[in-house]
């Protein structure tokens, strides 16, 4: 897939639920009208956003590519708003949206990447961590690639908190997705990733508002056959403080998944569970023949009934998601 140069065509503003009508930036161009679209969500990164807009901006300035810098303030509680406001005369590609309300990472990189202008959007995060001075690489990847719908960074190495925690925990969390795609997955929920904006309209409802948004827009390409390339990245400790809770974020991921797979693909989640408990009540069911005089015990027509009723479901699950439009 080639991008072509870009149309010259008024300006269509959506307002987005949730987000300023006020946007702080001239609105030139409508969707598709750019190359590149780089969505920063910014919630308290007072001290190091003004580096990662120099370093993002830089970047992309070197390339050939039209671009713009959707900078969402997600309603920060210090002077977040305040330095992207008074910097925004240096950046002349940077368009900025602050929000009314916080509605987490999720919200602002759905509403962002809805009212994108870029064919190709790039999501990043603005506290550091990404190596965001390769997102020129992540999209000409896309370029080159016209194959691959989506390319995610993979992280070498991990930085989080509670790394003695997140470490096992996001590796059977990925392991499960792998499973459940039945393909392998180099790194579940990376924040930096660029993806084809045509490609991912009809996902973008299915994102949730927290940091598992990630992990929904890589379950549903995978889900959905849209080839998922990866290319390692380094990964650096993050500036400021870490929004992320070990416990809640880590459940979240891991219904996300099972979430996204039910969604698409029923069938893979229910039926195993159904032909497990079915076949223990038949082998049940043989043991007590044998040991109560041809008896059947209460236990195990349960475990058949049980089985039997979640087949059923996975089937009729099966047969809806396949009778959808979406799908």
């Amino acid at each position: 897939m080639s991008i072509a140069e870009p149309l010259d065509q008024p300006a269509q503003p959506v307002p987005a639920l949730g987000h300023s009508s006020e946007t702080l930036a001239p609105r030139r161009g409508g969707p598709n009208t750019l190359d590149v679209t780089v969505v920063l969500p910014c919630y308290n990164e007072q001290d190091h956003v003004l580096l990662e807009l120099e370093r993002i901006t830089r970047a992309m300035d070197e390339t050939g590519f039209s671009y713009e810098l959707l900078v969402i303030d997600d309603k920060s509680t210090d002077n977040t708003l305040a330095v992207l406001q008074e910097a925004m005369p240096r950046f002349p590609n940077m368009r900025l949206m602050p929000f009314r309300r916080n509605g987490g990472s999720g919200t602002a990189r759905r509403i962002g990447t809805n009212e994108a202008y870029g064919r190709i959007v790039v999501w990043t995060d603005a506290d550091m961590t990404y190596p965001n001075e390769r997102i020129p690489e992540f999209v000409q990847y896309l370029l080159d690639n016209p194959d691959v719908d989506q390319v995610v960074g993979a992280r070498t190495t991990e930085q989080g908190t509670h790394k003695f925690l997140r470490v096992p925990a996001k590796w059977v969390i990925r392991k499960v997705a792998e499973r459940l795609a039945a393909t392998k997955i180099p790194d579940l929920n990376s924040g930096l990733r660029a993806f084809r904006r045509d490609v991912s309209l009809p996902y973008l409802r299915l994102l949730p508002p927290g940091f598992s948004c990630v992990t929904t827009i890589t379950m549903s390409f995978l889900s959905n056959q849209h080839p998922v390339d990866y290319l390692p990245i380094d990964y650096a400790k993050r500036a400021g403080t870490s929004k992320f809770h070990f416990i809640k974020d880590a459940y979240r991921y891991i219904l996300q998944v099972l979430r996204m797979v039910m969604y698409f693909n029923p069938i893979k989640v229910l039926m195993p569970l159904a032909l497990w408990l079915f076949f223990l009540g038949v082998a049940k069911g043989i043991a007590d023949v044998i040991r109560y005089d041809l008896r059947v015990t209460t236990s195990t027509l349960l475990l058949v009934v049980s089985g039997l009723i979640i087949a059923s479901m996975a089937l009729l699950a099966d047969l809806i998601v396949r009778s959808r439009a979406d799908t």
